[in-house]
């Protein structure tokens, strides 16, 4: 199991307004860097799956103990899917084509959204219920943090500005990551609104000026500039992945009794890797054996259901 974690990634939640307004904003360098370098992403895919990843860790803190939060982005772009999943303040995340390379966008900028290119957003929270909460929109942008704003206001009713930011250096190293999340709560007043806008478009790269030394805390005082924010909480993040033996070999069963078998006969042995952290887990002979006596039968073996 891959648990690697930084220490010095954390975020703030705080409100302002007279309780109008929410606000979260997190430094998530270390967890890109380690993303990055457990799927050896190139630039632009560091920069796709690193946004998603901080998304990922600021919804996470909205939840409460033991609630997890997936979200899915499925475009047609060549990033093909990214995935990123929050847990109490353990996340974890891919993406399925970490090897892309593009020439940067018109603005001069690593083209994230030609990366992802156009198709939906899935957002799933295991709350604790009885069926998991599921939202979907269309991506809107590509860009992840404009997808996300649109979510918030299509799927939850909620008005907010989302932005998210990964710098790297000319290697493809991490500089900074990190990004906001602003949510204007019902009844706000339209003036308060208008602020916050501007605040909003004066704020600018969030990842350059974490670069330049600004904490959570500091973005929080720009994004909320006038409204006198009250820090709520602080929390810390990391990457951490909770794959195992036990959980890979769940996984092969599922492939079936004759599945298995053919791999016996083929390979002799079988690698499983997990996609989230790439740990590689091999099964020997023995054991894939043992599998084989546990998994199901194919349908063909059962007979007849009645």
């Amino acid at each position: 199991m891959a648990n690697i974690s930084g220490g010095r990634d954390y975020l703030v939640r705080a409100v302002a307004g007279q309780g109008q307004i929410l606000a979260l904003a997190a430094r998530s360098s270390e967890l890109v860097q380690n993303a990055k370098s457990l799927h050896g992403t190139s630039f632009t895919a560091t920069a796709a799956l690193g946004r998603l990843l901080t998304a990922a860790a600021l919804m996470g803190a909205m939840l409460k103990d033991r609630q997890t939060l997936t979200i899915r982005v499925e475009g047609d772009g060549p990033a093909g899917m990214m995935v990123a999943t929050v847990r109490d303040g353990k996340i974890k995340g891919y993406i399925q084509e970490p090897h892309v390379y593009l020439p940067l966008n018109a603005t001069g900028k690593l083209d994230v959204a030609q990366a992802v290119g156009e198709g939906k957003l899935y957002v799933v929270k295991d709350l604790g219920l009885r069926e998991p909460y599921h939202g979907c929109v269309p991506l809107v942008s590509g860009e992840i943090g404009k997808d996300l704003a649109y979510y918030f206001t299509v799927s939850e009713q909620t008005p907010a500005a989302v932005g998210l930011g990964v710098l790297l250096d000319a290697e493809g190293e991490v500089r900074a990551a990190g990004g906001y999340i602003v949510q204007l709560l019902p009844g706000v007043e339209e003036a308060v609104a208008s602020q916050l806008e501007a605040n909003v478009a004066a704020v600018g790269s969030v990842s350059r000026l974490l670069a330049e030394g600004c904490t959570p805390e500091d973005l929080i005082e720009r994004l909320l500039q006038g409204f006198s924010p009250t820090i709520l909480a602080r929390q810390s993040f990391a990457f951490a992945c909770d794959c195992s033996r036990e959980r890979l070999a769940e996984v092969l069963m599922l492939l079936g009794r004759e599945e298995l078998e053919a791999l016996l006969v083929e390979q002799g042995q079988v690698e499983a890797r997990c996609g989230f952290c790439n740990q590689v887990y091999r099964f020997s002979r023995e054991e894939l054996e043992e599998l084989i006596r546990r998994a199901p039968p194919a349908r063909s073996e059962r007979g007849l259901e009645l």
